[in-house]
């Protein structure tokens, strides 16, 4: 057994809001040990088999869809990766520094060079991205308001599903599951 964070998508936003206690579950129901949620916005931890981490996004998937009547991809990375990603430095210290908000977008796989340009045409005055493995980094300089970034914009962009988490969340779960 590995230690697993599933990252869902569409989970208490956009008028859909569901119990963590029905998540874990849910979970529970398909086989996997020791389900915890952290906060209430979509992130899972678990234990489950060494095996195929897509097999087992889809499953949670079809899942979630059949319990829920909505589509939630689903996003597993390992703790090991989870900690990667929190310990990655995607941009200059002095630009994070002044920076109102980083955030991690999660992908099922990583972008192609087509899909890579896409997102970096989005890039703004104050905001900017960069790309490592199956992650987007985004970097907003101002408040989130000001900008015209969001999870459905880089989604309409790239043409495929992610959901994104701030840096703070990725590190706790980094902290808490290393």
């Amino acid at each position: 057994m590995s230690k697993h964070i599933a990252f869902l998508r569409a989970i208490n936003v956009g008028g859909h809001n569901v119990k963590m206690d029905h998540l874990r579950q849910l979970f529970e129901s398909l086989d996997l040990k020791n389900v915890e949620t952290f906060i209430a916005s979509g992130n899972i931890i678990f234990d489950a088999k060494s095996g195929s981490t897509k097999n087992l996004e889809k499953k949670i998937e079809a899942c979630l869809h059949e319990a829920l009547g909505y589509e939630v991809a689903t996003f597993i990375r390992t703790n090991a990766e989870v900690t990667a990603i929190a310990n990655y430095k995607p941009f200059p210290p002095s630009k994070l520094e002044t920076a109102a908000a980083l955030n991690i977008g999660f992908l099922a796989d990583p972008l192609n060079e087509d899909a890579k340009q896409k997102l970096m045409a989005l890039r703004t005055e104050i905001d900017d991205f960069h790309v490592h493995g199956r992650e987007i980094y985004w970097v907003c300089l101002k408040k989130q308001s000001d900008s015209k970034i969001s999870n459905v914009t880089i989604e309409k962009a790239l043409g495929v599903k992610s959901t994104l988490r701030g840096m703070n969340t990725v590190n706790k779960l980094a902290e808490k599951y290393a």
